[in-house]
């Protein structure tokens, strides 16, 4: 155990992620095997249990641990730490600040924000995950969380907190959220994008404006109910095309776009336009960003390199656009996703509304790291 924990922190930081002192001294500090007492499962579905040779390696690793299923769809999880740590460093929490967390999971972020010395309220709407976590923390000797089962989007019991944080893909910010926020507060929330969750940094602004400034790239389980409806602006959803495609576009870009780098851009294409969206491609093991038609089914891709692999009836209209939102966003001087101002305008179901993206703003250099 000691071996594994001892590179915790190493593994955290291969991933370009820098953490900050206090960040660094909670990832150390709280034991994360507490908080899957009863295993996990891998990519496959396979059950790793305590006992087996690879649980503590992977509990100490960079990696998401899914800890329910319902069939064969993950609902509820310890996120990846990496995205962890981003997620609460721009949170900006300081010791005596009040905290919500809506998904609490495992427990172990609420761990996490009251060993940097939170007060912390976290609510899951499963009745069960809420039990477990509760116990993780009297397990870990964790002070300072209270855990409530409550629907997210109500944000649970009464009260008003410095900071909101979100750890569920939603398609926008619930409006008794920022009814919960003190002034200055911020709400760091992933946010539905082109079929991922990039994490927003939500502020509320004068004469009603919300606004939010990209964090990071991410990918989370989408939540239920209200937080979860469509509205005008919304992407379709995540596909996968059918059949083979055909190369469209030639390669555009040698070397090809490193990870971050095609993120940069699949956020962009998102930005600029509402059919974007992410996409399995037959014999690629990773998905891609694409345009998709009406069916779902078929569109344009674009690879890192460049390419655009498309099908269906309007594959050259889609490679054409395609081509046209890669060219912009190189002449742009690949802007990064920590460019863009995102302000959010009520949406939704009526009868429980909430705040979506409505316009996108590129400013002309993106926040300090």
């Amino acid at each position: 155990m000691d071996h594994a924990r001892r590179h915790y922190l190493d593994q955290i930081r291969r991933d370009g992620v820098t953490l900050a002192p206090a960040v660094a001294k909670a990832f150390g500090a709280v034991p994360r095997e507490v908080f899957v007492p009863d295993g996990f499962y891998t990519g496959d579905g396979r059950r790793v249990l305590p006992a087996d040779p690879e649980f503590l390696p992977t509990v100490y690793s960079n990696d998401v641990l899914v800890t329910k299923l319902t069939g064969d769809v993950p609902v509820s999880s310890s996120s990846q730490p990496s995205l962890m740590a981003l997620m609460i460093d721009a949170l900006g929490v300081q010791p005596g600040m009040r905290v919500l967390e809506i998904g609490a999971g495992t427990g172990y972020n609420a761990a996490l924000l009251a060993t940097m010395g939170a007060v912390v309220t976290t609510v899951d709407v499963q009745p069960d995950v809420a039990d477990r976590a509760r116990s993780a923390l009297a397990r870990a000797g964790i002070g300072g969380v209270r855990v409530e089962t409550a629907d997210g989007y109500t944000a649970g019991p009464d009260g008003r907190y410095d900071r909101i944080i979100v750890t569920v893909g939603v398609a926008g910010v619930s409006p008794h959220w920022l009814d919960r926020l003190a002034p200055g507060g911020v709400i760091v929330v992933p946010v539905e994008h082109a079929g991922t969750h990039p994490v927003l940094a939500v502020r509320n602004g004068a004469e009603d404006e919300v606004t939010g400034a990209v964090v990071c790239p991410a990918g989370f389980m989408s939540a239920a109910g209200p937080l979860t409806a469509q509205h005008t602006g919304s992407h379709p959803q995540p596909t996968v095309f059918a059949g083979d495609l055909d190369e469209t576009a030639e390669q555009r870009w040698d070397p090809a776009l490193d990870a971050l780098a095609y993120r940069d851009l699949w956020y962009a294409a998102g930005a600029w336009h509402h059919r974007v969206t992410r996409a399995g491609v037959p014999r690629r093991e990773q998905t891609c960003f694409a345009l998709v038609d009406d069916s779902g089914a078929a569109g344009a891709a674009v690879l890192p390199d460049g390419r655009v692999l498309a099908s269906g009836p309007a594959a050259e209209q889609y490679t054409a656009v395609a081509v046209a939102l890669a060219e912009r966003w190189w002449a742009l001087g690949r802007p990064p996703m920590r460019a863009w101002r995102v302000g959010l305008a009520p949406g939704g179901d009526p009868a429980a509304p909430i705040r979506v993206p409505r316009t996108w703003t590129l400013t002309r250099r993106p926040d300090p790291a």
